[in-house]
């Protein structure tokens, strides 16, 4: 277990025990407006990452999928209609505000039968061992105090032969875009944020968080001592995203 006496929240050093409140306050001022601005932000990219991600899970027809931090509930939607009738999806995230409109959002477009909604700590599953098909994470493992008990959390619950897919910003590979990247993740995405959703604050943490999480290969090693085996990754938009996956033996 990881026993960092603190932890990162955004560029400020923080007690571990205080980082999961202070990032369920950024997410309580954004939650109205989190998919408005993720359109915004990414010029809807986003979902196109996000195709992506469902792609690359191999998802099946009867599968039981466990979404983590899946907050408004696009991928859960996605899920859904893949695992059909016979399957099960669990949209899990551990901020209330986020979950609730998650769950109404999905309610109102008629999805519930394969569906549930369950308010849970990465870190600490609520789940029995080797119950999932899949695992996914986007854009949430960041946000994670200790990211490495979450990985390890999400193996327990996998089954054998199961997969876990990681949709997370990363570091761009050209120093040209990551030198324009930067500017426009300080510059530009507070002032988005504070017009949008009256809150640069939160914004210029979402910024800093994305340069705290992990690189590419760092990220691959953190899972691999986990217990994955077959990781890899997939850089999207030259890097600005990656999409990890890895597989329970």
């Amino acid at each position: 277990m990881n026993d960092k006496k603190t932890t990162d929240f955004g560029y400020r050093e923080v007690a571990p025990e205080r980082k999961a409140g202070m990032v369920a306050g950024v997410f309580d001022s954004v939650a109205e407006r989190y998919d408005l601005m993720n359109d915004l932000m990414s010029v809807g990219i986003h979902r196109l990452w996000k195709r992506f991600a469902i792609e690359v899970s191999a998802v099946r027809p009867g599968q039981r999928v466990l979404d983590i931090a899946g907050g408004t509930g696009d991928l859960a939607a996605k899920f859904s209609a893949l695992v059909g009738a016979r399957g099960e999806v669990i949209l899990a995230d551990i901020n209330a505000s986020m979950l609730n409109i998650g769950r109404d959002r999905l309610l109102d477009r008629g999805i519930h039968a394969n569906l549930a909604c369950v308010q849970a700590d990465a870190e600490n599953l609520p789940f029995s061992d080797h119950c999932f098909d899949i695992v996914s994470i986007a854009f949430g493992l960041r946000n994670v105090t200790r990211k490495e008990d979450a990985l390890q959390s999400m193996f327990r619950v996998l089954k054998p032969g199961g997969r876990l897919v990681v949709l997370e910003f990363a570091k761009p590979g050209n120093e040209w875009l990551a030198r324009a990247y930067d500017a426009y993740s300080f510059k530009v995405l507070p002032a988005l944020g504070k017009l949008v959703a009256g809150d640069g604050g939160s914004y210029q943490y979402l910024a800093e968080s994305i340069r705290r999480h992990p690189d590419q290969e760092t990220l691959k090693g953190i899972m691999e001592e986990a217990g994955y085996v077959r990781c890899e990754y997939f850089n999207l938009s030259g890097g600005i995203v990656a999409l990890h996956r890895g597989m329970k033996a």
